[in-house]
């Protein structure tokens, strides 16, 4: 009789007490997207980027405040200048290898090897570069404006409004 009770007494406080409620989703919650490899929409990589890469913005504006999704496709021996950006950047590899030496001195030999699979973030401000051997394509997601600060001279500039180009 004490188990019940003790049972019930639980049900009740569960149904009849407000529960926090999650954040609302973005604006694109009633929205639906698929993006089959071959429905992708490529473009000439943004002006912030060496010439050779190619992007499609799948989610969003990368340009605006607000969650976006795009995907860059480098050619083979595809080598980003280092540089940060103003907030933290989350990268999926989805095919190909991605190379990444990050902190000061940006030591090759001791960059991580990201293979297809591999998901990694790193925070606002962290100095990196990258690098690709063969053909490869990332995914960037993230919220709020994606612009990118390059670290050194003469290399390419990156108003956030050219980001996606």
């Amino acid at each position: 009789m004490k188990t019940f009770i003790t049972s019930a007494l639980i049900a009740t406080l569960i149904v009849a007490l407000p529960l926090p409620r999650l954040p609302a989703q973005s604006a694109h919650a009633s929205e639906m997207g698929f993006y089959a490899p071959e429905t992708i929409e490529w473009k000439a990589g943004p002006p912030s980027l060496p010439a050779g890469a190619k992007m499609a913005v799948l989610e969003g504006d990368p340009t605006k405040d607000g969650p976006f999704v795009m995907r860059l496709q480098t050619p083979a021996n595809y080598h980003i200048p280092p540089h940060t950006h103003p907030k933290t950047e989350r990268v999926t590899v989805i095919s190909g290898t991605m190379f990444l030496a990050m902190g000061e001195n940006l030591d090759r030999s001791a960059a991580k090897t990201l293979p297809a699979g591999t998901y990694g973030f790193w925070p606002a401000g962290m100095k990196h570069t990258a690098w690709f051997e063969g053909g490869t394509v990332i995914q960037i997601h993230g919220r709020s404006t994606m612009s990118i600060q390059p670290t050194i001279r003469g290399a390419p500039r990156n108003p956030p409004e050219t980001c996606a180009s």
